[in-house]
């Protein structure tokens, strides 16, 4: 079956390498027009997978995720069309020049061939990777997760009756709907058809893809995410952003899971977090030091756990942390950051510049909430993930993340000397 899949990406690849802007714009503001008109369909897919997912003892964090509802599916498709509006980058020149010998060189971008994208509980992955796909010439494989499968199934239909309404083959999009997990690990071993694999996942799917995999892998999306209170900051504006960072959706890879506060202002500053905190329905997992600060207060408070620092709790639960001041945090979050988004909140222009160039994460913020770190939010329109490594590409992964590029070298009866 994936071998047939395969077969059916790589040629809809070389189509899809052909196409104009124009004629790929044609074919998300279908898939987009598409996504609305055939609402009903999906949801009731969804409502579905929910309500196995539900008999299953899916956690609150994996049913936010996989749930829709009207107004998701709009967003989701507005933000297709937000694909419509960005720039092309196929075909275009990087850079080149004359050479001595004669010859004229440039690099220009193309896209990738095949991208296979492994996901879990996320159904708007696949109509993100779909049209970041699409609009940069690359076919798609995905494999969602066992709990998304009717949804995944009744979204991709959508989309390939848009590509073939437009003329181009169902093959351009695909999805593997069986649950069965030995097809993960052919589809780790595909190298003659896809080019790319991305893991959209656990820390245990992102090992398995790394080790078993024969692509290239684009690893990230786990998201230990910390906020440095530092000991200039102003308490106001400083509870505003974690309270955004923490609460606004708990489930996210970018949301704060880890708060470090400078020894200076934890005395002023925990008191004010603990009554933010209870209104905010936040669990405090404290260090020994934050904890005696913080236990006659109103939040729910409980000792940290070691474990707890490494960890996504992806619900509303923050773990304190009293650090003596930014050499400590900067440690803590080299220690026990995945290289996602980290920020410091201060006013202190010198120890911005210092957390700015001592955090090796792909985000890293001042007085700024990491939920900013998603490609709609950074302009790149719709992401197919976020990179937390270094090589290709790294944070959220828009469209110029899914080309590579060529030497072209133009001639005048040229030869070598």
């Amino acid at each position: 079956m994936l071998e047939q899949m395969g077969i059916a990406a790589k040629a809809a690849s070389y189509k899809l390498a052909l196409l104009s802007s124009r004629e790929k714009n044609r074919v998300l503001e279908k898939i987009a027009d598409y996504l609305e008109a055939q609402a009903q369909e999906i949801l009731l897919a969804n409502e579905q997978d929910l309500l196995e997912a539900r008999r299953n003892g899916l956690s609150d964090a994996m049913l936010d995720r996989l749930a829709l509802n009207p107004a998701r599916l709009t967003a989701i498709a507005n933000d297709v069309r937000q694909v419509c509006k960005l720039a092309d980058p196929v075909g275009q020149v990087i850079d080149g020049g004359l050479l001595d010998s004669g010859l004229r060189i440039e690099r220009r971008r193309v896209p990738l061939g095949v991208i296979g994208v492994i996901y879990e509980a996320r159904p708007n992955v696949t109509v993100d990777v779909a049209s970041l796909c699409l609009k940069t010439g690359n076919a798609a494989i995905l494999r969602g997760g066992k709990e998304t499968w009717r949804t995944n199934a009744a979204t991709v239909k959508v989309i390939q009756q848009a590509l073939e309404e437009c003329g181009l083959p169902a093959g351009a999009v695909q999805a593997i709907e069986s649950p069965d997990r030995a097809l993960v690990n052919e589809m780790l071993r595909m190298d003659k058809y896809i080019d790319m694999l991305i893991p959209r996942g656990g820390a245990g799917l992102h090992k398995l893809c790394r080790e078993q995999s024969t692509i290239p892998v684009i690893t990230g999306g786990i998201g230990v995410c910390h906020i440095l209170v530092d000991d200039s900051a102003e308490i106001d504006p400083a509870l505003k952003i974690i309270v955004n960072a923490k609460t606004q959706r708990p489930s996210t890879c970018n949301t704060v899971e880890t708060l470090l506060v400078h020894q200076g202002i934890a005395q002023q500053f925990l008191p004010a977090l603990s009554k933010q905190m209870a209104e905010s329905g936040v669990t405090l997992h404290a260090d020994e030091q934050a904890l005696a600060l913080l236990q006659n207060g109103p939040a729910k408070v409980e000792a940290v756990k070691a474990e707890h620092y490494d960890d996504e709790f992806l619900s509303l639960d923050l773990n304190v942390k009293i650090v003596a001041g930014l050499d400590d945090a900067i440690d803590h979050i080299r220690q026990h950051g995945t290289q996602h988004s980290d920020a410091i909140l201060t006013r202190t222009l010198r120890n911005a510049d210092r957390f700015i160039n001592e955090v090796d994460s792909s985000a890293v913020y001042v007085n700024a909430s990491t939920r900013f770190t998603d490609g709609g939010q950074f302009g790149l329109g719709a992401e197919v993930a976020v990179s937390t490594q270094k090589l290709h590409a790294r944070g959220p992964m828009g469209l110029e993340a899914l080309t590579t590029y060529k030497w072209i070298g133009f001639g005048d009866d040229t030869i070598r000397a």
